[in-house]
Protein backbone atom coordinates (compact mmCIF):
# COMPACT_ATOMS: atom_id res chain seq x y z
CA UNK A 1 0.00 0.00 0.00
CA UNK A 2 1.55 3.35 -0.87
CA UNK A 3 1.77 6.35 1.49
CA UNK A 4 -1.12 8.38 0.33
CA UNK A 5 -3.29 5.25 0.32
CA UNK A 6 -2.82 4.85 3.37
CA UNK A 7 -3.50 8.26 4.54
CA UNK A 8 -7.12 8.29 2.35
CA UNK A 9 -7.85 5.15 4.46
CA UNK A 10 -10.18 5.50 7.68
CA UNK A 11 -9.60 4.11 11.35
CA UNK A 12 -11.75 3.52 13.35
CA UNK A 13 -11.20 5.07 17.04
CA UNK A 14 -14.09 4.32 18.58
CA UNK A 15 -16.76 1.62 18.73
CA UNK A 16 -19.86 2.14 20.00
CA UNK A 17 -23.82 2.20 20.13
CA UNK A 18 -26.09 4.87 21.05
CA UNK A 19 -29.83 2.94 20.47
CA UNK A 20 -31.86 5.39 18.77
CA UNK A 21 -35.34 3.56 19.48
CA UNK A 22 -36.97 0.77 21.26
CA UNK A 23 -37.29 -2.90 20.06
CA UNK A 24 -33.83 -3.64 18.64
CA UNK A 25 -32.02 -6.46 20.28
CA UNK A 26 -28.78 -6.72 17.86
CA UNK A 27 -26.99 -4.41 15.54
CA UNK A 28 -24.14 -4.54 13.35
CA UNK A 29 -21.25 -2.11 13.35
CA UNK A 30 -21.19 -0.58 10.11
CA UNK A 31 -17.56 -0.77 9.06
CA UNK A 32 -17.85 -0.75 5.48
CA UNK A 33 -13.89 -0.68 4.06
CA UNK A 34 -12.86 0.75 7.55
CA UNK A 35 -10.59 -1.06 9.70
CA UNK A 36 -10.48 -0.92 13.94
CA UNK A 37 -6.96 0.79 15.03
CA UNK A 38 -3.95 -1.33 17.27
CA UNK A 39 -5.45 1.03 20.54
CA UNK A 40 -8.93 2.16 19.73
CA UNK A 41 -11.73 2.02 22.18
CA UNK A 42 -14.94 -0.12 22.67
CA UNK A 43 -17.47 1.46 24.72
CA UNK A 44 -20.74 -0.79 25.80
CA UNK A 45 -23.14 1.01 28.07
CA UNK A 46 -25.20 -0.37 30.66
CA UNK A 47 -27.79 -2.75 29.14
CA UNK A 48 -25.38 -3.75 26.05
CA UNK A 49 -23.14 -6.35 25.18
CA UNK A 50 -20.85 -6.66 22.17
CA UNK A 51 -19.39 -9.27 20.09
CA UNK A 52 -16.76 -9.96 17.76
CA UNK A 53 -17.19 -12.03 14.85
CA UNK A 54 -14.16 -12.75 12.66
CA UNK A 55 -14.89 -14.66 8.81
CA UNK A 56 -17.89 -16.02 11.09
CA UNK A 57 -16.91 -17.20 13.94
CA UNK A 58 -17.40 -15.91 17.29
CA UNK A 59 -15.07 -14.63 19.41
CA UNK A 60 -14.84 -11.90 22.06
CA UNK A 61 -17.40 -11.11 24.26
CA UNK A 62 -17.68 -7.99 26.26
CA UNK A 63 -19.95 -6.60 29.05
CA UNK A 64 -20.59 -3.03 30.07
CA UNK A 65 -17.47 -1.57 30.22
CA UNK A 66 -14.67 1.18 28.09
CA UNK A 67 -11.87 -1.36 26.82
CA UNK A 68 -8.37 -0.78 24.95
CA UNK A 69 -8.64 -3.01 21.99
CA UNK A 70 -5.16 -4.91 22.16
CA UNK A 71 -4.21 -8.94 22.25
CA UNK A 72 -4.62 -8.59 26.24
CA UNK A 73 -8.62 -7.47 25.64
CA UNK A 74 -9.07 -9.84 22.63
CA UNK A 75 -7.81 -13.26 23.10
CA UNK A 76 -10.13 -15.16 21.16
CA UNK A 77 -10.02 -13.20 18.40
CA UNK A 78 -5.76 -12.78 18.72
CA UNK A 79 -5.77 -17.04 18.18
CA UNK A 80 -8.58 -16.49 15.50
CA UNK A 81 -5.97 -14.30 13.57
CA UNK A 82 -2.87 -15.76 14.68
CA UNK A 83 -1.44 -12.81 16.32
CA UNK A 84 1.76 -14.39 17.77
CA UNK A 85 2.78 -11.50 18.60
CA UNK A 86 1.73 -7.79 19.39
CA UNK A 87 0.00 -6.41 16.25
CA UNK A 88 0.73 -2.98 15.37
CA UNK A 89 -1.55 -2.21 12.26
CA UNK A 90 -5.33 -1.99 12.09
CA UNK A 91 -7.29 -4.91 11.64
CA UNK A 92 -10.89 -5.81 10.44
CA UNK A 93 -13.47 -7.53 12.25
CA UNK A 94 -17.74 -7.67 12.32
CA UNK A 95 -18.40 -6.10 15.72
CA UNK A 96 -22.25 -6.55 17.07
CA UNK A 97 -24.16 -4.91 19.88
CA UNK A 98 -26.83 -6.79 22.00
CA UNK A 99 -29.47 -4.85 24.08
CA UNK A 100 -29.70 -7.14 26.98
CA UNK A 101 -32.76 -4.74 28.58
CA UNK A 102 -35.75 -6.91 29.34
CA UNK A 103 -38.48 -6.69 26.93
CA UNK A 104 -41.59 -6.59 28.70
CA UNK A 105 -45.55 -7.25 27.84
CA UNK A 106 -44.61 -9.67 24.96
CA UNK A 107 -47.74 -10.95 23.97
CA UNK A 108 -48.69 -14.63 23.89
CA UNK A 109 -52.39 -16.61 23.26
CA UNK A 110 -53.71 -19.24 21.36
CA UNK A 111 -55.36 -18.33 18.15
CA UNK A 112 -57.98 -21.67 18.03
CA UNK A 113 -58.58 -24.02 20.85
CA UNK A 114 -55.77 -26.45 21.71
CA UNK A 115 -56.38 -29.78 22.97
CA UNK A 116 -54.51 -30.73 26.19
CA UNK A 117 -54.35 -34.48 27.98
CA UNK A 118 -55.33 -34.29 32.24
CA UNK A 119 -55.76 -37.25 33.36
CA UNK A 120 -59.01 -36.07 35.19
CA UNK A 121 -61.12 -35.19 32.15
CA UNK A 122 -58.87 -37.11 28.77
CA UNK A 123 -58.95 -34.39 26.07
CA UNK A 124 -59.83 -31.20 26.99
CA UNK A 125 -60.01 -28.21 24.55
CA UNK A 126 -58.73 -24.75 26.24
CA UNK A 127 -58.01 -20.96 25.06
CA UNK A 128 -55.51 -19.16 26.72
CA UNK A 129 -53.46 -16.05 26.93
CA UNK A 130 -51.21 -14.02 28.70
CA UNK A 131 -47.54 -11.96 28.59
CA UNK A 132 -43.86 -12.64 29.19
CA UNK A 133 -40.84 -10.65 29.40
CA UNK A 134 -37.08 -11.62 28.26
CA UNK A 135 -33.53 -10.76 27.75
CA UNK A 136 -30.52 -11.79 25.69
CA UNK A 137 -28.39 -13.89 28.28
CA UNK A 138 -26.16 -15.34 25.71
CA UNK A 139 -25.01 -13.13 22.94
CA UNK A 140 -22.93 -15.62 20.75
CA UNK A 141 -25.43 -18.05 20.94
CA UNK A 142 -28.18 -15.85 20.19
CA UNK A 143 -26.08 -14.50 16.99
CA UNK A 144 -25.06 -18.09 15.76
CA UNK A 145 -28.90 -19.37 16.35
CA UNK A 146 -31.30 -16.69 15.48
CA UNK A 147 -29.96 -12.85 14.40
CA UNK A 148 -26.63 -14.31 12.30
CA UNK A 149 -25.15 -11.38 10.46
CA UNK A 150 -28.09 -9.14 9.65
CA UNK A 151 -27.49 -5.81 10.27
CA UNK A 152 -30.30 -4.90 12.16
CA UNK A 153 -32.59 -7.99 14.48
CA UNK A 154 -35.72 -6.45 16.20
CA UNK A 155 -38.09 -8.07 19.39
CA UNK A 156 -40.93 -8.12 16.18
CA UNK A 157 -38.44 -10.41 13.99
CA UNK A 158 -38.10 -12.94 16.52
CA UNK A 159 -41.97 -12.62 18.20
CA UNK A 160 -43.41 -15.39 16.29
CA UNK A 161 -40.86 -17.62 17.20
CA UNK A 162 -41.29 -17.08 20.65
CA UNK A 163 -45.18 -17.30 20.80
CA UNK A 164 -44.98 -20.53 18.86
CA UNK A 165 -42.63 -21.91 21.75
CA UNK A 166 -45.05 -20.92 24.09
CA UNK A 167 -47.97 -23.04 22.29
CA UNK A 168 -46.22 -25.57 21.69
CA UNK A 169 -44.66 -26.36 25.53
CA UNK A 170 -48.80 -25.18 27.29
CA UNK A 171 -49.64 -29.39 26.86
CA UNK A 172 -46.22 -30.59 28.17
CA UNK A 173 -46.36 -27.92 30.98
CA UNK A 174 -48.90 -29.32 32.66
CA UNK A 175 -48.57 -32.83 32.25
CA UNK A 176 -45.17 -32.29 33.77
CA UNK A 177 -46.56 -29.94 36.63
CA UNK A 178 -48.05 -32.68 38.73
CA UNK A 179 -51.04 -30.85 39.38
CA UNK A 180 -54.80 -31.22 38.43
CA UNK A 181 -55.69 -29.18 35.42
CA UNK A 182 -58.96 -28.06 37.10
CA UNK A 183 -56.74 -26.42 39.65
CA UNK A 184 -54.27 -25.15 37.18
CA UNK A 185 -57.40 -23.30 35.40
CA UNK A 186 -58.88 -21.88 38.45
CA UNK A 187 -55.11 -20.45 39.90
CA UNK A 188 -53.56 -18.75 36.99
CA UNK A 189 -50.47 -17.95 38.94
CA UNK A 190 -49.47 -22.05 39.50
CA UNK A 191 -50.47 -22.12 35.45
CA UNK A 192 -48.08 -19.63 34.73
CA UNK A 193 -45.34 -21.03 37.18
CA UNK A 194 -45.90 -24.42 35.47
CA UNK A 195 -45.28 -22.75 32.01
CA UNK A 196 -42.73 -20.30 33.08
CA UNK A 197 -40.52 -23.62 34.28
CA UNK A 198 -41.09 -25.80 31.01
CA UNK A 199 -40.41 -22.50 29.09
CA UNK A 200 -37.18 -21.43 30.27
CA UNK A 201 -34.90 -24.38 29.17
CA UNK A 202 -36.06 -23.77 25.61
CA UNK A 203 -35.82 -19.73 26.00
CA UNK A 204 -31.82 -20.90 27.08
CA UNK A 205 -31.24 -23.07 23.81
CA UNK A 206 -31.47 -19.21 21.83
CA UNK A 207 -29.39 -17.29 24.00
CA UNK A 208 -32.69 -16.43 25.75
CA UNK A 209 -33.25 -15.72 29.33
CA UNK A 210 -37.27 -15.66 30.15
CA UNK A 211 -37.96 -12.93 33.18
CA UNK A 212 -41.55 -13.48 33.72
CA UNK A 213 -44.50 -15.13 32.43
CA UNK A 214 -48.52 -14.39 32.96
CA UNK A 215 -51.80 -16.31 32.29
CA UNK A 216 -54.38 -13.87 32.39
CA UNK A 217 -57.44 -15.76 31.22
CA UNK A 218 -58.31 -19.63 30.67
CA UNK A 219 -61.27 -19.89 28.55
CA UNK A 220 -62.64 -23.80 29.19
CA UNK A 221 -65.37 -25.78 27.60
CA UNK A 222 -68.85 -25.05 28.93
CA UNK A 223 -69.18 -28.30 30.90
CA UNK A 224 -66.11 -27.97 32.02
CA UNK A 225 -66.02 -24.50 33.17
CA UNK A 226 -69.43 -25.51 35.47
CA UNK A 227 -67.32 -28.48 36.97
CA UNK A 228 -64.58 -26.06 38.12
CA UNK A 229 -67.27 -23.33 39.80
CA UNK A 230 -68.74 -25.97 41.59
CA UNK A 231 -65.18 -27.10 42.67
CA UNK A 232 -64.50 -23.22 43.79
CA UNK A 233 -68.15 -22.91 45.38
CA UNK A 234 -67.21 -25.89 47.63
CA UNK A 235 -63.82 -24.20 48.33
CA UNK A 236 -65.59 -21.26 49.43
CA UNK A 237 -68.16 -22.80 51.78
CA UNK A 238 -64.99 -24.91 53.30
CA UNK A 239 -66.34 -28.23 51.39
CA UNK A 240 -69.46 -28.22 53.81
CA UNK A 241 -72.10 -29.87 52.31
CA UNK A 242 -74.91 -28.21 54.16
CA UNK A 243 -73.56 -24.57 53.11
CA UNK A 244 -72.89 -25.69 50.06
CA UNK A 245 -76.80 -26.77 49.56
CA UNK A 246 -78.05 -24.04 51.43
CA UNK A 247 -75.99 -21.50 48.78
CA UNK A 248 -77.23 -23.69 45.90
CA UNK A 249 -80.53 -23.45 46.56
CA UNK A 250 -80.32 -19.63 47.24
CA UNK A 251 -79.60 -19.13 43.84
CA UNK A 252 -81.88 -21.42 42.41
CA UNK A 253 -84.64 -19.79 44.40
CA UNK A 254 -85.58 -16.77 42.36
CA UNK A 255 -85.21 -18.60 38.86
CA UNK A 256 -87.82 -21.19 40.67
CA UNK A 257 -89.72 -18.07 41.01
CA UNK A 258 -89.37 -16.61 37.59
CA UNK A 259 -89.97 -20.24 36.26
CA UNK A 260 -93.59 -20.10 38.22
CA UNK A 261 -94.96 -17.10 37.29
CA UNK A 262 -94.42 -18.27 33.54
CA UNK A 263 -96.55 -21.18 33.98
CA UNK A 264 -93.85 -23.75 34.28
CA UNK A 265 -93.49 -26.27 37.19
CA UNK A 266 -90.86 -26.26 39.77
CA UNK A 267 -89.78 -29.94 38.38
CA UNK A 268 -89.42 -27.87 34.65
CA UNK A 269 -87.56 -24.79 35.65
CA UNK A 270 -84.15 -24.40 33.60
CA UNK A 271 -82.12 -25.00 37.24
CA UNK A 272 -82.41 -29.09 37.02
CA UNK A 273 -83.03 -31.82 38.63
CA UNK A 274 -80.37 -31.33 41.20
CA UNK A 275 -81.49 -27.77 42.37
CA UNK A 276 -84.50 -28.83 42.57
CA UNK A 277 -83.85 -31.70 44.79
CA UNK A 278 -81.18 -29.44 46.87
CA UNK A 279 -84.80 -26.98 47.83
CA UNK A 280 -86.58 -29.94 48.41
CA UNK A 281 -83.98 -31.04 51.01
CA UNK A 282 -84.01 -28.22 52.21
CA UNK A 283 -87.31 -26.97 52.90
CA UNK A 284 -87.94 -30.41 54.30
CA UNK A 285 -85.13 -29.40 56.71
CA UNK A 286 -86.65 -26.33 57.75
CA UNK A 287 -90.02 -28.03 57.93
CA UNK A 288 -89.15 -30.93 59.98
CA UNK A 289 -87.22 -28.13 62.74
CA UNK A 290 -90.12 -26.26 62.34
CA UNK A 291 -92.40 -29.09 63.29
CA UNK A 292 -90.01 -29.76 66.42
CA UNK A 293 -91.10 -26.32 67.67
CA UNK A 294 -94.50 -26.39 67.18
CA UNK A 295 -95.72 -28.55 70.26
CA UNK A 296 -93.98 -25.81 72.96
CA UNK A 297 -95.66 -22.79 70.44
CA UNK A 298 -99.18 -24.26 70.52
CA UNK A 299 -99.09 -25.28 74.15
CA UNK A 300 -99.24 -21.24 74.70
CA UNK A 301 -100.98 -19.96 71.54
CA UNK A 302 -103.59 -22.86 69.78
CA UNK A 303 -104.09 -23.11 65.40
CA UNK A 304 -107.25 -21.67 64.15
CA UNK A 305 -108.35 -24.32 61.84
CA UNK A 306 -107.24 -22.55 58.46
CA UNK A 307 -103.65 -22.72 59.67
CA UNK A 308 -104.00 -26.86 60.71
CA UNK A 309 -105.83 -27.42 57.04
CA UNK A 310 -102.84 -25.43 55.37
CA UNK A 311 -100.01 -27.33 57.59
CA UNK A 312 -101.90 -30.82 56.65
CA UNK A 313 -102.10 -29.94 52.88
CA UNK A 314 -98.49 -29.04 52.76
CA UNK A 315 -97.48 -32.45 54.68
CA UNK A 316 -99.30 -34.31 52.24
CA UNK A 317 -97.47 -32.98 49.62
CA UNK A 318 -94.36 -33.51 50.55
CA UNK A 319 -95.64 -37.34 51.84
CA UNK A 320 -96.65 -37.65 48.31
CA UNK A 321 -93.01 -36.86 47.30
CA UNK A 322 -91.71 -39.21 49.44
CA UNK A 323 -89.71 -37.16 51.73
CA UNK A 324 -92.26 -37.83 54.74
CA UNK A 325 -92.97 -41.48 55.44
CA UNK A 326 -96.80 -42.30 56.28
CA UNK A 327 -95.59 -43.06 60.24
CA UNK A 328 -94.07 -39.23 59.82
CA UNK A 329 -97.31 -37.69 58.29
CA UNK A 330 -99.54 -39.83 60.61
CA UNK A 331 -97.77 -38.59 63.71
CA UNK A 332 -97.93 -34.36 62.58
CA UNK A 333 -101.28 -35.12 61.89
CA UNK A 334 -102.44 -36.26 64.93
CA UNK A 335 -100.27 -33.49 67.06
CA UNK A 336 -102.02 -30.95 64.40
CA UNK A 337 -105.39 -32.10 65.53
CA UNK A 338 -105.02 -31.54 68.95
CA UNK A 339 -103.90 -27.82 68.67
CA UNK A 340 -107.30 -27.16 67.02
CA UNK A 341 -109.08 -24.05 68.96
Amino acid sequence: MGLMDFIKKQFIDVIQWTEESDGTLAWRYPMQDMEIQNGGVLVVRESQMALFVNEGKAADVFGPGTYKLTTQTLPLLTNLKNWDKLFESPFKSDVYFFSTRQQIDQKWGTPQPITIRDADFGAVRLRAFGNYSFRIATPALFHTEISGTRERYTVEDVDGQLRGLVLQNISNAIAGSGVAFLDLAANQLSFAQALSKQLAPEFEKIGLKLEAMTVQSVSLPEELQKVMDQKIGMGMVGGDMGKFMQYQTAQAIPKFAEGAGHGGGIAGDAMGLGAGVALGQVLAQNLQAGLQAAPAAAAAVGMKPEDVMATLEKLAELKGKGILTQDEFDAKKAELLKKLV
